[in-house]
């Protein structure tokens, strides 16, 4: 089976929205979907468009996206996205990743890199006849094997409201014990760039991320796009962390936010990295106990005809609790 058909196949399972379970994504809904991926600018002319964001995976190999294809009405916007997470106590850039290293080097992450992500995500639920739109989390885990056969599983979270500031500030995501993928991958079927694990060394995890599309002297951004790809099919070791970390702060592109709580409840600090085209940027959230990066959330610049500038559009978080996904 190749890769369009994996996809359409986690498209059709993934679908929580009012659309019927076998209407494909259209050009449209694809373009969208790839906005997210690739930072480009999203096409303003479409009625029918994705505004589901990536769940774990960052390729269209293997179910790069799950994503939920809904039909909006013709000339509406969805104006509310979620909140951002509010900062406090400011950090510089080399002091948030001094401290994440320092953690780093007394943790007990794996002591290799594993072929196996758990992760939470969101969607938009929007219903085309009233506009109506609630958010719905979505818990995965994903599991692959040298031979690139492996599972991927999404349960629904507890959807909420949009509005709700008390979900969008809080640890809104958790689990309504609803399936909506169960997806076997047979061998061959899970393509990768990087399908054995590598080193710890700097030049090993270099190596890992240029094959994973980082360019030679990467701006933040494009680092950051080869280093979700990584954290979407592998769980690192600390020093492989260490190393990302390191190499982030090298560009000269992240911006030391300070502290917060990410979205799963857990303390966190923040850097920030803008879009090479200015229209997004993304927070990186580095764990506060384990100096791990545990999450990335991306917030729109810029008014859209979908969402409003400064509205976060997507997030993803790593190293979810193994008893929330059930």
């Amino acid at each position: 089976m190749g890769d369009h058909a994996l996809l359409d196949r986690v498209l059709t399972e993934a679908d929580p929205a009012r659309t019927p379970r076998d209407a494909p994504p259209d050009a449209a809904a694809l373009m969208m979907r790839d906005r997210i991926i690739r930072d480009a600018r999203a096409p303003r002319r479409s009625r029918a468009v994705a505004v589901g964001w990536a769940s774990g995976l960052a390729t269209a190999a293997a179910a790069a996206v799950v994503a939920v294809a809904v039909l909006v009405p013709q000339g509406e916007a969805v104006a509310e996205g979620l909140d951002p997470l509010d900062f406090t106590s400011a950090m510089s850039t080399a002091a948030t990743v001094e401290t994440a290293q320092g953690a780093l080097a007394s943790g007990d992450g794996p002591a290799a890199p594993e072929r196996l992500v758990r992760s939470a995500s969101w969607a938009f639920d929007i219903n085309g006849s009233t506009g109506e739109t609630e958010v719905v989390p979505q818990l995965t885990v994903l599991e692959w094997e040298a031979d690139l056969s492996g599972h991927m599983t999404s349960i629904l979270g507890v959807p909420y409201d949009p509005a709700d500031a008390t979900a969008n500030m809080g640890a809104e995501v958790s689990s309504s014990g609803q399936v909506s993928v169960d997806l076997p991958i047979e061998p061959g079927q899970f393509a990768t760039a990087v399908p054995e694990p590598f080193g710890n060394s700097e030049r090993d995890v270099a190596t890992a991320l240029s094959a994973f599309g980082m360019p030679a002297d990467p701006t933040g951004a494009e680092l950051l796009t080869a280093m979700t790809t990584m954290l979407q099919q592998w769980s690192l070791t600390d020093e492989q962390q260490s190393q990302l970390l390191s190499m982030l702060e090298t560009t000269g592109d992240a911006q030391g936010l300070g502290s917060t709580v990410d979205r799963l409840g857990r303390p966190a600090a923040g850097l920030r990295v803008t879009s090479d085209d200015g229209a997004a940027s993304d927070v990186v959230l580095i764990s506060a106990d384990t100096g791990r990066i545990i999450g990335i959330e991306r917030t729109n610049l810029e008014d859209t005809d979908l969402i409003d500038a400064g509205a976060v559009v997507s997030y993803t978080l790593w190293d979810v609790d193994e008893s929330l996904i059930r």
